[in-house]
């Protein structure tokens, strides 16, 4: 039955691809069939080279947008870097019509920022140049002027460029956002993040892709570990 996300779900096709080869030969793809989407704000956590950035980017792709970022008006191409897992998923949409959508990454933002200026769309994102702003004021910029109710938004790792009280305000206005209707599917290690309550999780790892709660995941316990035992569990890595 279909629930009211614009992203139902995502399958791998398993027909003809290479278990050798990248981005295949991903652990947790390996171990996947279907990711379902329950909720409008879903998380993907796990190591560096777990494979939650490069479903993310799968699925964006698969959607019709630019891998280096945007909305689908953004058609500029610095270096074709994406992954061909695209090719292999399947996105199973909901019944409504995506209206709005964009894809965030902070690894290529500045060449977002740039094509921003030279389509002269600056206007639609609080009327001041990205690059006449901070990393994180001009993240923050598009947050806040760029996103709808009505959209589906893909973000990979957003608090690259964001203080932790700037973290606090995009997890406002997701809620804002969420509330009304959008959807959220982001890449993180963030533990502000991934505290939005009812959010759901996907642990990418070598066993599969595993659904989480907030308190068993990695960022969170790692933080709290650290937060409570700093001056220790200094002393024994750099003295060890």
């Amino acid at each position: 039955m279909l629930n009211s996300r614009y992203v139902q779900a995502v399958e791998l096709q398993f027909d003809d691809w290479d278990a050798a080869c990248y981005p295949y030969n991903i652990a947790a793809f390996q171990h996947l069939e279907r990711l379902e989407f329950h909720h409008n704000v879903t998380f993907f956590i796990g190591e560096n080279g777990s494979g939650k950035s490069t479903m993310l980017e799968a699925i964006a792709v698969s959607l019709g947008l630019n891998p280096e970022g945007g909305s689908k008006n953004f058609t500029f191409s610095t270096r074709d870097t994406h992954s061909e897992l695209y090719k292999k998923i399947r996105v199973h949409r909901g019944y409504r019509s995506i209206k709005s959508s964009y894809f965030l990454r902070a690894e290529s933002f500045y060449n977002l920022a740039t094509e921003i200026d030279e389509i002269d769309v600056v206007s639609g994102y609080g009327g001041k140049s990205l690059h006449k702003q901070s990393h994180g004021e001009s993240f923050m910029s598009l947050i806040l002027n760029r996103l709808t109710n009505s959209g589906v938004y893909l973000f990979d790792e957003p608090e690259a460029a964001l203080s932790s009280f700037n973290q606090l305000v995009l997890l406002k206005r997701m809620h804002e956002l969420s509330d009304s209707g959008a959807q959220f599917i982001i890449a993180t290690h963030s533990p502000f993040l991934l505290a939005f309550p009812d959010a759901e999780i996907y642990e990418f790892g070598s066993s599969g892709i595993e659904r989480k709660s907030y308190e068993e995941t990695d960022p969170y316990k790692f933080t709290k570990y650290f937060i409570n035992n700093y001056e220790n569990y200094l002393n024994k890595l750099l003295h060890s």
